[in-house]
């Protein structure tokens, strides 16, 4: 089995007749799934989502793939293939298209749609795109695609397989096996076997639940709970989920209609989801069951329901706006039932509970994943993905998409089955396909890309390192005055601390030692501001760390009058 090796160059040329596959995210991490296949010198990329930040990377709203190793190589760029429309798969799309605006857009009716209006919101216009379903075949270049059915927590998920003269390639996208699914759209494990009949040179298969034992269970084993929780519920009953997870959506609606109750979402990206999937009647909507948020108020407690964003606690999500009772019409009571009806991202708890809270210190009655099953997840198990082993028997496997940990694991499962070659990559990973062997062959940079409001890559490590030492540390200024003649101090230290619990009268003890490291600097020649500066910077840093056991950042400014 072919571990990460971190010391690697960069990849050789590729032979004539080999297919190169670099991923420039989702391995290593849940998120950010971008995948690039090379071969006679063109390109396909499969998907291209964002990574929702966590803690450590303050002021980030996205992060992007890095796709910098192939930006002047875009021209090549056959199509971009969409697995599914959650936003770690289509979400840097946007950002992408940017670069190239007329890169061919594949990918399932609701994907495409889904992508459209994200796109009408960034302000471009669409490019080419083609609508494919389970069964279809396409060539692309050197690319021949065939999409197979695959049953995920979104409607209209599809794996591809890729066909090229130097093997043939299948990726699963997300997957997992419910074979009682809401739609009756399952996995076509038939089309699996068949491809394995074929030949399978290179499986890239989802770590995401690797392991985790057994089976992932189906989605209806939820309707039973959420039915239970209309039953026992007195007044208004708010639903948090995924704005794209259109399945729990509509067991809401069902339980909504079967207890006389009305509907309405509640948070833009819901609205505009929901309204994209009842369009293209992949949500179901019983008659008289949606109404308009603000129209909920004209009725009784106990026949409203909210469907609302939200369920990871992200800040200003409508229902973190809820929990802290500042939302604009919603205002939560006491004997109301918020219902969150997600599972947790790895990163997320502490905001969860946060509004979990929240919620429960008005009196809200709050059910979620640890005392009720209402949620499960989208992605294959331990057993399902040893199932698909067996039936594809693929010559070479390469995980994807999981942290580290579900991508060993998934390895594991995969040479139980007595697959001989796995190759455990991580992002920027350059991975060869040649006669029929896959290996790891070199490395690309391909770090993390932040969005902060507009600015797009100018955020950097440094950056957010900086940020996190204001936040935990808060920042001293110091200004000072030199006489351009004589050298000496003409006016200062002024100095200013905030965010450390560092008093004005103890910044007092420390004005001395600056003046006279001044005074030394000066009379050892050196003028020069920057390095007067740095004086500065030492001595107030000395000074705080030994008085207060802190580390802010401290900004000096020098100046001469």
């Amino acid at each position: 089995m072919s571990h990460p090796h971190p010391e690697l160059s960069a990849p050789p040329a590729l032979a004539d007749h080999g297919l190169r596959v670099t991923a420039f995210g989702g391995l290593g991490e849940i998120g950010r799934n971008m995948t690039a296949f090379e071969h006679q010198g063109r390109l396909l990329i499969v998907d291209c989502g964002v990574l929702f930040p966590e803690d450590h990377q303050p002021g980030v709203d996205l992060v992007l793939p890095d796709w910098s190793s192939i930006s002047d190589r875009l021209d090549t760029v056959e199509a971009l293939v969409l697995t599914h429309g959650h936003e770690d798969h289509i979400g840097a799309t946007p950002y992408l298209l940017r670069e190239r605006g007329d890169i061919p857009l594949v990918g399932s009716e609701l994907t495409l749609a889904l992508l459209g209006s994200k796109l009408r919101e960034h302000r471009l216009r669409e490019t080419v795109h083609h609508v494919v379903k389970e069964g279809d075949r396409m060539s692309f270049g050197p690319f021949e695609l065939e999409f197979v059915a695959v049953n995920h927590s979104i409607p209209d998920a599809l794996a591809v397989a890729i066909r090229t003269s130097a093997g043939t390639v299948l990726h699963t996208g997300d997957f997992k096996m419910d074979q009682l699914p809401l739609d009756g759209r399952i996995t076509d494990l038939r089309a699996f076997a068949r491809l394995g009949e074929e030949g399978v040179d290179l499986f890239l298969t989802d770590s995401t639940n690797a392991e985790t034992p057994g089976f992932t269970p189906t989605e209806k084993a939820i309707t039973p709970v959420i039915d239970q929780v209309f039953r026992e519920s007195k007044q208004r009953i708010i639903v948090a989920c995924f704005a794209s997870h259109i399945h729990r959506v509509q067991q809401v609606l069902d339980a909504a209609y079967a207890h006389e109750r009305q509907v309405a979402w509640v948070g833009r990206s819901m609205v505009r989801n929901m309204g994209i999937a009842r369009d293209l009647g992949y949500l179901r909507v019983p008659p008289n069951t949606v109404v308009e948020a603000k129209q909920l108020a004209d009725l009784p407690a106990e026949r409203q329901v909210l469907i609302s964003t939200g369920s990871q606690g992200e800040p200003m999500s409508a229902l973190s706006r809820i929990a802290q009772r500042n939302h604009h019409f919603v205002h939560i009571e006491e004997g109301d039932t918020v219902l969150l009806a997600s599972s947790l991202i790895p990163g997320n708890e502490n905001a969860v509970y946060r509004v979990i809270n929240g919620l429960s210190r008005w009196g809200a009655r709050v059910v979620h994943k640890g005392n009720a099953m209402v949620h499960v997840s989208g992605h294959a198990s331990a057993g399902e993905l040893l199932y698909c082993y067996n039936i594809v028997k693929p010559r070479n496997v390469l995980p994807v998409h999981g942290e580290i940990r579900h991508m060993l694991a998934n390895a594991e499962l995969a040479r139980m089955t007595g697959v001989e070659n796995v190759v455990v990559a991580q992002d920027g990973m350059v991975v060869d396909l040649v006669d029929g062997v896959a290996e790891i062959v070199g490395k690309v940079d391909c770090g993390y890309v932040y969005v902060d409001g507009s600015s797009v890559g100018d955020v950097t490590e440094s950056d957010l390192k900086d940020r996190r030492i204001l936040g935990e540390e808060g920042f001293v200024s110091v200004i000072v005055v030199l006489d351009s003649v004589t050298g000496k101090v003409a006016s200062g230290p002024e100095i200013h601390a905030r965010g450390n619990a560092i008093d004005a009268a103890s910044l007092q003890e420390v004005k001395p030692a600056i003046i006279e490291a001044l005074d030394r600097a000066v009379a050892e020649g050196n003028t020069d501001t920057y390095a007067l500066q740095q004086t500065v910077r030492r001595v107030v840093g000395r000074w705080v760390s030994s008085t207060h056991r802190r580390r802010p950042m401290i900004i000096p400014v020098v100046l001469e009058s």
